[in-house]
C-alpha cells in the first residue's frame, strides 16, 4: 500500500487508499458488505435514502471570483457563505480523520490543453470505483508529480447541522472556486460527483473559449463527420449516441474548442438502464460486466439483473469506463463538426419526427431546453407536463443560460456547414384521442439518414407557426408520420395543443427577457 499523507487537508490518523484498482475496490466492497456481485460478476450497490441527485442541495460559495459571474439564480445556482463554508470543512476532515479511506488522483478532459487534475478523498470505496470509471485515469499508478487543481472531498456518511453551517438540510453538494474545493455530504449517489465536476468545467472552460456542452457525440467511421447529440433524460440522447455504425467520442459532457475540436470530458460513462435489452441498446448492454457498477437494481433468485424492475427507483444505473463500449473513438475526440440533434419527448404530439432548424431558431430552443414529463413518471401528473431545461442542462450551467446560447451562436456563425435538426422522440396521434410514442426503429432511420446526407437531399415544408422545415419525404420512414398538422383530424384540437406549448414557451422565456437579443427571439414560433 503506498503511503499517501492527507494531514496538510487536516485529515489525521487515516487508513489511506491510494489508486486501488477496480477489482480491488470490489473486492473490499463485498468483504465489507456494501454490495452483492450478480450472477455475472457485476457489482451492484444501492445508494440509500437518495437515489437521484438533489439539486435544492447543491450550492456555489459567493465571494470575489463568482460574485459577478455566476447566474444567481435561486433554483440551481444557490449562494454559500464562505465563512460556513470554511466551518464546513473543518467539520468534514475532522468527521473523516481516522477512519479509512480511499483516495484517487485522476483529471478531466481528453484535450490535454485543457485537462483538470483532481485528488478525491472517499469515505465510501464504492464513490472511489465511480471515480476510477468516470474520470481518466492515470498511466502510473503512484505520480509524485501530480498537481490536483481541485480537491474534491465525499463522505456520504457524513450530515451537516443546518444551523451551525447554512445547508438546507443534513445532504449537500458546494463548490469553492476560489479554494478549489468540492464538498459532498450527506448522500451517496454518486451522480452528485459527476455533475459536480461538470459544474466547475461548464464555470472554467468558457473563460478558456471552449463551449462547454450536456450533449453526446459521436463520428463516422470512414468520413470522420462529427454528430453531437443534445437531450434531457429520457429523451435517447444515450440510445440513440451510441450507434454501430459510428464511433463514440462520448455519451454526456463534452467541450467544443476555438480551434473546433470536440473533445470528452470523461473517462467513463453514466447510463440509465432501466429497461434495457440487447435488443435495443446492445453496445450499453455488452458493458454491463465486471468492471462496472450497477445501482439501485433489483436482483432475482439467481442473482440475474431485473432491469424492468423499478422498486428502489426508475432511475437505475450503471457506471463503466469507456473502453467497455467497443467502437470508440480512441482519442476521444474529432473535428468537422456536421450535424447537431436536439433530442425532445413532446407529450403533446405537435412536434414533428424531425426538423431542420435554422440559426435563430436553433439558438432559441438551445436556450428553451424543452422536452415533457408524462403521466405516470411523478407522483398526481395526469396530463403531460412541459419541462424545461436552458442549454439542456440548467442544473449544471453556472454561467448565464444566455453566455451558452451567445456561445453557440458564435459557432454557428463561423461553421455554416453545420445542419441543426430538432428530433421528437415523444408522441404522436392517428387520431384525435390516441397517442403513441415514435418508434425507436424510425428514429434510428430519420437520424441515420441525416448522417447520410439524404435529408439534404429532399424537399421540404415550412410550418406556418413553428416556421422549421418539415421533410415531405424520409427514406425508410412512413411519410404519414412526419407532418403531425396532417395527422390531426380535428385541427381546431390540433392548434389548441399548440397554442398551449406555445404559451408554456412564451412563460418560459419570460425569465430571459432583459438579457436575451432580437437574433434569439426571431427564432420563436409565431401564433
Amino acid at each position: 500500500m503506498i503511503s499517501l499523507s492527507l494531514e496538510s487537508y487536516g485529515i489525521f490518523n487515516s487508513l489511506n487508499n491510494y489508486q486501488l484498482s477496480s477489482y480491488e475496490l470490489q473486492s473490499i466492497i463485498i468483504k465489507k458488505k456494501m454490495g452483492i456481485e450478480t450472477k455475472s460478476g457485476v457489482l451492484a450497490i444501492n445508494t440509500g435514502y437518495f437515489t437521484g441527485r438533489s439539486p435544492d442541495d447543491r450550492f456555489i460559495v459567493k465571494d470575489s471570483i463568482t460574485d459577478n459571474k455566476i447566474w444567481w439564480d435561486k433554483k440551481f445556482n444557490i449562494p454559500f457563505d464562505p465563512m460556513n463554508f470554511d466551518k464546513l470543512y473543518k467539520r468534514m476532515v475532522e468527521y473523516l480523520s481516522g477512519k479509512e479511506l480511499y483516495i484517487r488522483d485522476g483529471y478531466l478532459c481528453s484535450d490535454k490543453r485543457f485537462n483538470m487534475n483532481i485528488r478525491s478523498i472517499n469515505e465510501y470505496p464504492w464513490s472511489d470505483f465511480f471515480i476510477y470509471n468516470l474520470f481518466f485515469r492515470l498511466n502510473n499508478k503512484f505520480n509524485e508529480n501530480f498537481l490536483p487543481n481541485w480537491l474534491l472531498l465525499c463522505a456520504p456518511g457524513f450530515q451537516s447541522n443546518t444551523h451551525k453551517y447554512g445547508t438546507r438540510k443534513g445532504n449537500f453538494s458546494i463548490l469553492n472556486f476560489s479554494k478549489k474545493i468540492i464538498l459532498i455530504g450527506g448522500s451517496g449517489y454518486t451522480g452528485e460527483i459527476k455533475k459536480s465536476v461538470f459544474s466547475v468545467l461548464n464555470f472554467t472552460l468558457p473563460y478558456k473559449n471552449v463551449f462547454p456542452m450536456h450533449c453526446a457525440a459521436n463520428v463516422g467511421k470512414h468520413k470522420k463527420d462529427t454528430a453531437l447529440f443534445f437531450g434531457l433524460s429520457g429523451t435517447g440522447k444515450t440510445t440513440i449516441s451510441n450507434d454501430f455504425n459510428r464511433n463514440l467520442i462520448g455519451d454526456d459532457e463534452h467541450g467544443w474548442t476555438y480551434d473546433d475540436i470536440i473533445f470528452n470530458f470523461e473517462g467513463g460513462c453514466y447510463a440509465k438502464i432501466f429497461g434495457i435489452s440487447k435488443e435495443k441498446e446492445p453496445m450499453i448492454y455488452n458493458a454491463i460486466r465486471k468492471g462496472a457498477i450497477l445501482e439501485n437494481v433489483i436482483l432475482k433468485k439467481n442473482k440475474e439483473v431485473d432491469f424492468f424492475n423499478d422498486s428502489i427507483t426508475e432511475n437505475i444505473r450503471i457506471s463503466y469506463p469507456i473502453h467497455f463500449i467497443n467502437n470508440i473513438e480512441k482519442k476521444l475526440s474529432s473535428s468537422n463538426i456536421k450535424n447537431i440533434f436536439f433530442l425532445t419527448y413532446d407529450a403533446f404530439g405537435v412536434l414533428p419526427p424531425i426538423a431542420k432548424l435554422n440559426k435563430e431558431q436553433s439558438t432559441y430552443y438551445f436556450l428553451l431546453g424543452y422536452t415533457s414529463k408524462v403521466a405516470g413518471t411523478e407522483l398526481n401528473i395526469k396530463e403531460p407536463v412541459a419541462t424545461f431545461s436552458s442549454c439542456f442542462g440548467a442544473p449544471f450551467m453556472p454561467l448565464h443560460p444566455i453566455k451558452y446560447t451567445n456561445m453557440l451562436m458564435d459557432k454557428l456563425n463561423n461553421n455554416s456547414n453545420i445542419s441543426v435538426w430538432m428530433i421528437n422522440t415523444g408522441l404522436i396521434t392517428k387520431d384525435n384521442k390516441y397517442f403513441f410514442r415514435i418508434k425507436l426503429n424510425d428514429t434510428r432511420r430519420i437520424v441515420k439518414n441525416v448522417l447520410d446526407n439524404f435529408l439534404l437531399k429532399v424537399p421540404y415544408e415550412i410550418d406556418p407557426i413553428f416556421r422549421f422545415k418539415i421533410p415531405k419525404f424520409c427514406p425508410g420512414v412512413s411519410s404519414n408520420i412526419l407532418n403531425p398538422r396532417n395527422i390531426w383530424k380535428c385541427k381546431e384540437m390540433y392548434k389548441k395543443k399548440v397554442r398551449t406549448l406555445i404559451n408554456k414557451f412564451n412563460d418560459h422565456f419570460s425569465i430571459y427577457k432583459k438579457n436575451i437579443s432580437s437574433d434569439i427571439l426571431s427564432g420563436a414560433p409565431n401564433m
